[in-house]
């Protein structure tokens, strides 16, 4: 799948990234982790930890996949609101879902100090505003459940967000305990840590077919052969070539980087920006001042059309960073593209085991909040293999269907 037009900046910030070689024997593990993208390294990286005797493989180099096209906004916020989710789901697994969240981004913010490579990875308060009036009512609702579940937040009429930034909307929600994260890096630091620990790490290695037996799995290569106890399917949105999911949706989206800029913008804290429309932008600054912008979500097209897409929509992406922060006028983008994008119809990520493919679990961290969602599918699925009782799985299941709370 042909997953980003364009040009990202990512790869730059780490030009001599680790290499692996490409498999060449047969090998047997206790877990083989197919896909070297985030879901693959944070698994790698925790099951490595772990003590579990891992193999990852990868059909491109590590990092090569949709990681060059992500934006690095770690939130517990997530597209679907808690309110949403406590109606979807039941107000307990509603909540269990943004403490998921919660945890997932502590552990992100933990990996700095236990990573060789500096993944770039910073505290950050997020900033949601309601893009219209008419979006008021909700964000206050989602705000006071917020509040009562104890999820620390404040509430910002618009006074407070021109005293803070360029711009100011009918009303906002901020909170403190959000990250960014440079995510080309941070993929190849879990997985560079994870092969020191023991793992074992292949690149330009397809996974060609598997054979699904009572006891193992054996995994077919061009030149070699693999055979795991279980097998971790992390191939993030080309998931959807190996099995279709009815609950899950591609899209095409856009986002754009700036030069970094020698203007002092009036942005408080640095904080991660988004809004409540739908689909909706999002912001942030990067730590040697360049503006990284995303958006424009439309229907997925082929690689050409997106291609031609990219100009334009990122034209207009840049022209709403203007709408926010009048300071940039005349500023053009240094970096800009198109790539795949997945979603779920409940809004959920899709982590667990699937009756076609025994002994298998699959980490597919649909939505706008990917990287956190692949660190709960690394911890889940760490507890899974080591015999522990987890909450979390059932509500992410892949044959899931949501039960409205009564």
């Amino acid at each position: 799948m042909n997953l980003i037009s364009g040009s990202t900046p990512w790869p730059f910030t780490l030009p001599e990234a680790p290499a692996y070689p490409v498999l060449e024997e047969e090998l047997s593990c206790e877990c083989l982790i197919i896909g070297g993208g985030m879901g693959g390294a944070a698994a790698a990286y925790r099951l490595s930890r772990a003590g579990v005797d891992t193999v990852l493989i990868d059909k491109r180099k590590v990092a090569e996949g949709s990681t060059h096209a992500n934006t690095g906004l770690l939130q517990v916020m997530s597209d679907k609101s808690l309110t949403a989710c406590m109606n979807t789901f039941g107000r307990q697994q509603g909540l269990l879902f943004y403490r998921l969240c919660r945890q997932a981004v502590d552990d992100i913010l933990a990996l700095p100090d236990d990573l060789d490579i500096d993944p770039h990875i910073y505290p950050r308060p997020s900033l949601y505003y309601a893009s219209s009036k008419d979006d008021v009512g909700a964000l206050k609702s989602e705000y006071d459940t917020l509040i009562q579940s104890g999820f620390p937040f404040e509430w910002w009429e618009e006074k407070e967000m021109a005293a803070h930034f360029s711009f100011a909307k009918p009303a906002a929600i901020y909170g403190s305990n959000d990250a960014e994260a440079n995510t080309y890096r941070m993929v190849h630091s879990m997985i560079a840590k994870a092969a020191e620990r023991g793992a074992r790490i292949y690149e330009r290695t397809e996974a060609l077919h598997c054979d699904y037996g009572s006891e193992d799995v054996i995994c077919y290569t061009r030149h070699g052969k693999i055979r795991a106890k279980r097998v971790i399917f992390a191939l993030g949105y080309e998931t959807q070539e190996w099995k279709k999911d009815r609950g899950a949706e591609l899209i095409n989206t856009y986002a754009i980087v700036t030069p970094p800029l020698k203007i002092q913008l009036k942005w408080h804290e640095r904080a991660l920006i988004w809004e409540t429309a739908r689909p909706y932008l999002y912001f942030r600054l990067t730590p040697d001042n360049r503006i990284v912008a995303g958006g424009r979500d439309e229907p997925l097209t082929d690689p050409e059309r997106r291609e031609s897409r990219v100009i334009s929509q990122c034209s207009e992406l840049m022209n709403e960073v203007v709408k926010l922060f009048p300071e940039t006028a005349g500023i053009r983008p240094e970096y800009q593209w198109g790539a795949v994008f997945g979603t779920t119809h409940d809004g959920l990520p899709l982590i667990g085991s699937h009756p076609r493919f025994p002994r298998c679990f699959f980490v597919e961290g649909y939505g706008g909040n990917g990287t956190v969602y692949s660190m709960i599918a690394a911890r889940l699925l760490e507890d899974e293999l080591a015999g522990r009782s987890t909450q979390g799985l059932e509500l992410f299941s892949l044959t899931r269907t949501a039960k409205p709370s009564p």
